[in-house]
């Protein structure tokens, strides 16, 4: 049988939603659980300081999703589970892929051209407030990829440049000095749903439209009754294709469930009746691992532990690898 490595980065800049839940950390979770599957997740914490510079913002963002990842039943005895400022071999490898790397490829890359496209509209210096972090951030990509020899980088559509960079930096690394890279690919699940948010637009902190994953019920409840829907009354058949609350209701429901409320708005239910059986079928999935998250929240140091722990293990890998990196560029001992 044939092992794949995996390896999933989670950026440590506000509190998992439900978007989050449905889109990558539940199926992420399920993956790791193959027996074929090899995983390595890790709280991108210097990739947080790239958007962030609340530094106490960055440190409770990486204490919330440790303890989400964990309260939903990630094994880290199977898998992985790292910080990446706890490996230093990591920013270590991103200097030397930094003297590897052509400037050209970092041009092309999305969020910098977004930023200089924006600067420009604005009439702005076309590098005004770009710093190099964001500018060479596909570099510490590369880096995180790299070091743990990954085959399949799980991503969105809107990450998979960042994967094939990865590739050319290896490529790159590989020709001109020893072939030590494994090429990565991206590994893109369609059938995974981007969840819509409170407003109908996709799920995410920058639209401010997000469910917490981990609210109180009472949250949760209120959250779901703000769900935007249209003015048709009761009794009057509902769309289902345009619907936020039906599209929220199939991340959670299964097939049967899923018939049932399709029947349900062609006979015209109540949106607040639809919303209260999307509140109870969502919370009855999240009230066990929302109980283990609030125990792990107020145990801070157990997360600490699992973090240390599962650093040791990241570094077996990491270290021997850099020592080989090193060696390549000529960075050895004298005798």
């Amino acid at each position: 049988m044939s092992v794949r490595r995996v390896l999933t980065g989670i950026t440590t800049t506000g509190t998992p939603h439900l978007g989050n839940y449905v889109g990558a950390i539940r199926p992420a979770i399920e993956s790791a659980k193959q027996a074929d599957n090899e995983s390595f997740f890790f709280l991108a914490d210097y990739h947080a300081l790239i958007k962030c510079s609340d530094p106490e913002l960055v440190q409770r963002s990486a204490l919330e999703i440790a303890a989400t990842w964990l309260a939903l039943g990630l094994d880290t005895s199977r898998a992985v589970f790292y910080r990446q400022s706890d490996i230093p071999e990591i920013t270590e490898l991103t200097w030397i892929l930094n003297c590897n790397a052509a400037k050209g490829l970092m041009n092309r890359a999305h969020a910098y051209k977004a930023a200089v496209q924006a600067n420009e509209e604005n009439g702005d210096d076309p590098d005004f407030a770009v710093t190099m972090g964001l500018f060479s951030y596909p570099v510490l990509m590369a880096a995180d990829i790299l070091m743990f020899r990954a085959h399949d980088i799980p991503v969105g559509r809107d990450q998979i440049q960042h994967v094939e960079m990865a590739r050319d930096i290896a490529q790159r690394f590989n020709h001109h000095y020893e072939e030590l890279f494994v090429l990565p690919q991206a590994q893109v699940d369609d059938n995974v749903a981007v969840l819509q948010g409170l407003d109908g637009r996709k799920m995410s902190k920058s639209y401010n439209n997000t469910i917490p994953l981990f609210d109180t019920e009472k949250r949760l409840k209120k959250a779901i009754n703000k769900v935007k829907t249209n003015l048709l009354e009761p009794g009057e058949a509902k769309s289902t294709e345009d619907s936020t609350v039906f599209q929220l209701w199939c991340a959670f429901a299964d097939q049967a469930g899923i018939a049932s409320m399709e029947k349900a708005f062609a006979d015209g239910i109540a949106w607040g009746e639809a919303k209260k059986q999307l509140f109870e079928l969502i919370n009855e999935e999240l009230k066990g691992p929302r109980e283990e998250y609030d125990r792990l929240i107020a145990d801070p140091g157990h997360i600490e532990s699992v973090l240390r722990q599962g650093a040791e293990r990241a570094r077996e890998h990491s270290s021997p690898l850099m020592s080989k990196v090193r060696s390549a560029v000529g960075i050895r001992p004298m005798a």
